[in-house]
């Protein structure tokens, strides 16, 4: 496709113009999402630039809009970052961003997490809600060690792990992770969960935002989720008074536990797909392995 593309000249839109995004527009892109609280840094959309692909919207030179998207395997994809410039809503640009991105995209199954705002945009180019998530965040307070199990353990990870961590992430979201993984793996710090030497349970620890962020995160269900609690206290084990967040698939019964670490819930956003029946992809895709934490709503 032409992913170089200007529209007719009229008064509001003479000198608009659509392109692809480049790693050279991180530092105005992270200035259209500051504008709106959005807590992410430019590195923050340097890594999401370099794993995905994007377009943005152009006005005599200057950046107003942007949409990006993330491919996995041969046929699932998510979507996110789609931001245009208070200054310039109202004029269907936000519309010609998606539209480029869902064209590249084509028949794939396509995931997104949607503002109010966003939502019913997402509505008129096909996408349903089938899930949610809630966004924890907060200053850690003072934190207790989780017991587990007899034979089970937490350890860090090395890389000998990561081919077990990749799988693992793989199946518990319903989507390919080998690149996106390889590439967290070797920019944050990981630990397993063991249980009689075998990988039930992992999570990433990585900078993000106004701090950290702790995800993806997978592991083996257990009573009261007993094991993803051990993952992130592992975390917030020594870290009082730090900025920490994590994002959580509905279904997990973390609220309360995290909300006592000083993780309150501070949002829940809903998430939408397209090219699929959303009653297909309502719950956790594997009944073993359980998603307790994303890589980000944009990249899910």
């Amino acid at each position: 496709m032409n992913q170089d593309c200007a529209v007719s000249a009229t008064p509001s839109t003479q000198a608009l113009h659509y392109r692809s995004f480049t790693p050279a527009d991180c530092p105005a892109a992270c200035g259209l999402s500051t504008a709106f609280s959005w807590p992410h840094r430019a590195e923050d959309w340097q890594f999401a630039a370099e794993q995905g692909t994007g377009f943005v919207a152009e006005e005599n030179g200057a950046l107003i809009g942007t949409a990006l998207c993330w491919k996995f395997g041969t046929d699932r994809a998510s979507l996110g970052l789609v931001i245009v410039s208070q200054e310039h809503q109202g004029r269907g640009i936000g519309r010609k961003l998606m539209e480029l991105v869902l064209e590249e995209l084509g028949p794939r199954i396509t995931f997104l997490h949607a503002t109010p705002a966003g939502r019913p945009l997402y509505e008129k180019l096909g996408f349903d809600v089938c899930d949610s998530l809630d966004q924890h965040q907060g200053t850690v307070g003072k934190t207790l060690p989780v017991a587990l199990p007899d034979g089970e353990r937490l350890r860090s990870a090395t890389a000998a792990d990561f081919p077990a961590l990749i799988e693992l992430a793989t199946r518990a979201s319903g989507l390919e992770r080998n690149a996106m993984m390889s590439a967290l793996l070797k920019m944050g710090d990981s630990v397993v969960l063991e249980r009689d030497s075998e990988i039930i349970g992992f999570s990433i620890l990585r900078r993000f935002g106004r701090g950290l962020v702790i995800g993806p995160m997978a592991a083996m269900r257990s009573p009261d989720d007993l094991r993803a609690k051990a993952l992130i206290g592992y975390w917030l084990n020594n870290r009082e008074g730090e900025f920490i967040r994590i994002d959580v698939p509905a279904g997990a019964s973390l609220a309360d536990w995290l909300a006592a670490q000083g993780l309150k819930r501070v949002d829940t956003t809903i998430r939408m797909v397209r090219n699929a029946p959303a009653v297909a992809h309502q719950g956790a895709p594997d009944p073993v392995y359980r998603l307790y934490g994303i890589v980000s709503q944009a990249m899910f």
